[in-house]
């Protein structure tokens, strides 16, 4: 079996975000990372080079393979910011019209900024995605 790459680091989140070339995106990942952290009462932490996750979780597949991971996270891409939030957009259609701008897929929501979507209900993505990863702990 393959070892995961992508593992808990100790990068400082407030330092990686604080490189972020893009001001924009600099400032809608610190309002992003706020979000998350008062959503999960927890505090963020770097996997990798680029993902900040929160809420560390110990997965144990069927086919027997485990991996330390982390419940919800978001990463500043070149191209967006991608979030991993859990929960099942496809079932929400309503909600998802009203968010803005995004695109899905993989497991991901993908903005390009927060100003392209309804925070609120992003918010409501969030959270929801959060209680839904851990009631499945």
């Amino acid at each position: 079996m393959t070892e995961l790459k992508t593992k808990k680091t100790k990068v400082k989140v407030e330092d990686f975000i604080n490189f972020i070339a893009d001001e924009q995106k600099r400032k809608d990942c610190f309002v992003i990372l706020k979000m998350m952290e008062k959503i999960t009462k927890e505090k963020a932490k770097m996997w990798g080079p680029s993902i900040i996750g929160l809420c560390d979780v110990h997965l144990k597949y069927e086919s027997g393979r485990e991996l330390d991971w982390f419940h919800i996270g978001f990463s500043p891409r070149k191209a967006n910011i991608t979030l991993y939030i859990g929960g099942d957009y496809h079932k929400k259609p309503e909600l998802m019209k009203q968010l803005g701008k995004h695109k899905v897929g993989g497991g991901c929501l993908y903005i390009n900024k927060l100003s392209d979507v309804n925070i609120d209900v992003l918010k409501q993505l969030i959270e929801d995605g959060y209680k839904a990863r851990a009631s499945h702990k």
